[in-house]
């Protein structure tokens, strides 16, 4: 068994794990939390993240972030931070690679479409299909359905759930209802991923020309950096200053996160992780960062998230999952035959017809976006011959 004593006490340690849902011998050669890192790279749903979008769809072009950079760099963020914080390094890993799985083709827009679609059968949360996927989608063991991973894996990867799903979770559910915390280690991946999409968007924003850096200017954080870079390097210009810019933008987030949560930690004095979890959040920005921070996700979302070419792709990315959606559910014959739901499952016309929505919301949420769009043609687009 690894030790983990270079690790702080209220870290999360991988021999004081909670288990896994089905019981499983320790590994030899790795501990844990590395494990569940390893299985999660190795899943089908980790492979599809190259092919589904952040912010631009991904035929729109190889250099956007797609959900598996995205991840990746998410990692890299939660990594460093935990490594200041003495906190367990693999953990925040393999969270922050799995936090996504569950995410539907062409990003938020697909999931608000998919989340109206299944309105009448329970809804659909990208978090909990993430847990779904390691839970029971991913089939790679003879011996149990998904992953099964540790409980502080899944415990981070499901950041946010309504409180009606929580209640169906049992201990996962728990710090929903109870308002408890996660662990630390989850904690931080989710302010990790934060900083990762609202930086890593401007890069992109000013890649695709939706974005200027005359309109980026007009945000303070963004300005201030820029100026520096500017005053260390006279006449610098491009793509090398904007990256230097938002190189030095991430770095004051990470470094003010840091010192943040030292500070909470250190007032707070939990002695274990149960304290962590009894205790309120500890991991957070200083009150400036947290306004600076505040105010370029409402620049963004006002000038690139709505953008009106942004919005006519949302618009169709919606419209596409809400055919297939619709059209699979009168239609059931046209699923693969692992997402038909038989009459021999058992239970009402109902609750059957809330099971059939549920695989068919599992058939579109494990999509990329070149194959929604190439299922959606299929179905709808008579080709000539």
């Amino acid at each position: 068994m690894f030790a983990d004593s270079h690790l702080a006490p209220y870290a999360a340690q991988s021999a004081q794990s909670k288990g896994r849902r089905f019981h499983e011998p320790a590994p030899a050669s790795r501990s844990e939390f590395q494990r569940d890192r390893d299985r999660i790279i190795h899943s089908t749903a980790f492979r599809r993240l190259e092919y589904k979008t952040q912010v631009f769809v991904n035929h729109e072009g190889d250099l956007f972030r797609t959900r598996l950079t995205h991840s990746i760099e998410v990692a890299q963020i939660a990594r460093s931070i935990a490594r200041n914080l003495r906190l367990n390094e693999d953990l925040v890993e393999a969270i922050s690679l799995a936090h996504d799985l569950g995410h539907t083709p062409f990003g938020h827009a697909g999931q608000d479409a998919l989340n109206a679609c299944m309105k009448d059968y329970g809804g659909f949360e990208h978090n909990l299909q993430s847990l779904r996927v390691v839970d029971t989608l991913e089939e790679r063991y003879a011996a149990f359905e998904g992953l099964n991973l540790s409980f502080e894996s899944r415990e981070g990867i499901l950041k946010h759930c309504s409180l009606n799903n929580a209640k169906n979770l049992g201990e996962l559910g728990e710090r929903f209802l109870l308002k408890r915390q996660p662990s630390l280690e989850a904690q931080l991946t989710n302010l990790a991923d934060e900083i990762a999409y609202n930086n890593h968007d401007i890069d992109d924003g000013l890649r695709s020309g939706l974005l200027t850096e005359a309109q980026m200017m007009e945000v303070d954080f963004f300005a201030r950096f820029r100026h520096e870079v500017e005053a260390v390097y006279p006449g610098i210009g491009g793509r090398r200053a904007i990256s230097e810019t938002i190189r030095r933008m991430i770095n004051a987030l990470i470094s003010d996160l840091i010192h943040t949560s030292e500070a909470r930690i250190l007032d707070l004095a939990p002695t274990s992780i149960e304290d962590v979890r009894n205790m309120p959040a500890m991991i957070s920005f200083s009150d400036a960062m947290y306004k600076e921070a505040k105010l370029l996700k409402q620049f963004l979302f006002q000038h690139l998230y709505r953008h009106y070419q942004v919005n006519r792709m949302s618009n169709k990315a919606k419209n596409t999952v809400r055919d297939l959606f619709n059209l699979m559910m009168e239609e059931p014959g046209l699923l693969p035959p692992d997402y038909q739901v038989s009459a021999q499952h058992g239970g009402d016309d109902e609750s059957k017809e809330v099971r059939q929505a549920r695989r068919i919301a599992d058939y579109i949420a494990g999509m990329t976006d070149r194959y929604a769009m190439r299922e959606h043609r299929r179905l709808f687009q008579i080709e000539e011959v």
